[in-house]
């Protein structure tokens, strides 16, 4: 029997040797964006592109402007160098539970909202892909936010228990596959058939639990299963939803362990990167191919600061 070889971790000490200084930092991104011909991210031509004086920039003789490997992507714009970035990043996809911006301002010598900025940069390159799930598809609904009971008074919210006050969230899981978690309004039968029509294949195997808002499925071109939480029931023949229950365990102790809360505003970019970590980043992969996916996912996606704040 062949010997199965163990992903490698890179440890933080095995990082800063590998990258030990700015030039290391950029040129492995060149190569991840561009591999051995830099090519101009406006006009897409690499025909006419020659080095400048001023340090990682180029010229581009068809557009006749200047670029680094910064444009087209989230990191326009910023004056951070590139080895933090890439610091900032090997935090993201390593730590399971997320890293919040006031640890990730200790660890690069940043302003807090610097940090926050960043990780909100981060988080909008870990969309997820929008290919459909198929085969066998795990659906669960969960609640993201604070206990009323540990709220000041003014922002209780007196209306009963459960989830009040909170945001709804929607969870599929492909067994074996990908992780697609989003906000959404409400947990009515209209809304979770519509989030699994546009998310799941036809003919897939759905699994959920017992909640009316999924009787309908039945009348979709899906086969549904069930497990009746409501009487303790959690498996049924291949019917559980054991995997999207584990993404609420980690989900959850992120949001209460690391980040203590965060705006609905902002939540899908916070769901969207554990979900990237589940999907690209899983601890099964070598650090560097995470890192890998996570610099690819980086080009093309733009996300302002006027953007992030307005409403």
């Amino acid at each position: 029997m062949a010997k199965q070889v163990r992903a490698a971790t890179l440890g933080v000490l095995e990082f800063a040797q590998r990258f030990p200084d700015e030039d290391a930092a950029v040129a492995y991104f060149e190569a991840m964006r561009w591999g051995e011909t830099p090519t101009c991210p406006r006009c897409s031509h690499a025909d006419k592109i020659t080095d400048c004086r001023r340090k990682y920039f180029r010229w581009c003789g068809r557009c006749r402007q200047y670029f680094t490997v910064k444009i087209g992507t989230v990191m326009e714009a910023s004056n951070v160098p590139i080895r933090k970035w890439l610091l900032a990043m090997y935090f993201l996809v390593t730590a399971r539970k997320g890293v919040s911006s006031l640890q990730l301002a200790k660890e690069l010598h940043i302003s807090q909202p610097t940090a926050w900025f960043l990780l909100h940069r981060l988080r909008e390159a870990c969309g997820v892909d929008s290919a459909p799930l198929s085969g066998a598809v795990e659906v669960d609904e969960a609640y993201f936010g604070g206990r009323s009971v540990n709220k000041h008074a003014r922002k209780k919210h007196h209306a009963g228990r459960g989830p009040v006050g909170k945001q709804a969230v929607i969870g599929l899981r492909q067994r074996g596959g990908r992780t697609v978690v989003n906000p959404i309004d409400e947990t009515s039968a209209a809304t979770l058939e519509t989030e699994i029509q546009h998310h799941v294949s036809a003919g897939a195997s759905v699994y959920t639990d017992d909640h009316r808002g999924y009787l309908g499925l039945r009348h979709l071109p899906y086969h549904h299963a069930t497990v009746k939480h409501s009487v303790k029931e959690f498996v049924n023949g291949a019917a559980h939803t054991n995997g999207i229950e584990s993404v609420w365990a980690v989900l959850k102790r992120g949001y209460h362990g690391v980040y203590h809360n965060w705006s609905v505003k902002h939540m899908q970019r916070y769901t969207n990167e554990f979900a990237f970590r589940l999907n690209e980043g899983n601890v099964k992969r070598d650090t560097m191919d995470r890192l890998r996916s996570l610099s690819q996912a980086l080009v093309g996606k733009r996300l302002t600061y006027a953007g992030l704040v307005g409403s």
